[in-house]
Parts: C-alpha cells; sequence; structure tokens
C-alpha cells in the first residue's frame, strides 16, 4: 500500500533534486529514506529559500512519487556521500502552505504543526497529500502552443 511523505530541505535543495530527478533527506541519510517504497508519494516543504538561510519560504516546493529502486549513495566531493532515492517529480507550482493549515490532518488545531518538520522525513495522511497535489496543479503555470 503506498504511503505519503513531507520530507524538509531549503528550496535551493529541492530545485536541484527536482532537475535531476531525486530526493535526499536528513543531510543525506539513509535510514529514513529506507522507510520510503516505490510508488509512495512524496512532498517536500520549504521553510527557507536558501540552505541555512534566515529568508522564509514555508512553502511546498515539489511533489512526485517515488521510482523503483533502492536508496543508493552519490559522491558529492570531499568525502560526502549522501543518500538519494529517484522521483518522478510532477509539473507542479511551488505553493505557500499558510492557507493550507487548516485544512491538513497534520497541522489543523495543531499551533506546534512546525515541530514535526524538525524530523525531516514523516507520513502523512493520503487526503493531506491529494489536497497539496490539488492546489499545487491548479496553480502551475499552463502552457501556451
Amino acid at each position: 500500500m503506498q504511503k505519503s511523505w513531507i520530507a524538509v530541505a531549503s528550496a535551493e535543495h529541492v530545485r536541484i533534486g527536482r532537475s535531476n530527478g531525486f530526493m535526499q533527506v536528513c543531510h543525506g541519510k539513509g535510514g529514513p529514506l529506507r522507510r520510503i517504497s516505490p510508488g509512495d508519494h512524496v512532498a517536500y516543504y520549504s521553510p527557507v529559500e536558501t540552505f541555512g538561510g534566515k529568508d522564509r519560504l514555508q512553502a511546498i516546493t515539489a511533489i512526485g512519487v517515488v521510482k523503483p529502486g533502492a536508496p543508493y549513495q552519490a559522491d558529492m566531493g570531499g568525502g560526502f556521500r549522501p543518500f538519494r532515492r529517484d522521483v518522478a517529480w510532477s509539473d507542479a507550482a511551488e505553493v505557500p502552505i499558510r492557507p493550507l493549515l487548516g485544512s491538513l490532518a497534520f497541522t489543523r488545531d495543531n499551533p506546534n504543526w512546525g515541530y514535526q518538520l524538525r524530523l525531516g522525513l514523516f507520513e502523512i495522511e493520503a487526503q493531506d497529500m491529494e489536497l497539496i497535489r490539488h492546489v499545487a496543479m491548479a496553480q502551475r503555470p499552463l502552457l501556451l502552443i
């Protein structure tokens, strides 16, 4: 049975993963990625624009489906070998999370909803993922031909 997940990273890092078809969480740790299975849905929440920055964003910055295959390590140089998973990213808009707070099960009636984001990856209800997908897909730019 497929699951739905929220991953957390700066928008800058999410955009790199989107453009290269992968996800990476928790500073490259493999354990969290092993909890995810092919076919699972993932949405990224970006609290900030840049890693370590104070430039608050608080937006959903990517949604997609995990591709077949296990987590793997990539060589970033300097001895940094983060674990990644391949993801089929959707063509969706980045959307602020604030308008959704009253509708998502993991934020509704929870003034401390941001606390769980510190985990870097956590499971959410399928209905939450559908709402996120609906809003992000509805706001994506239309291609005019």
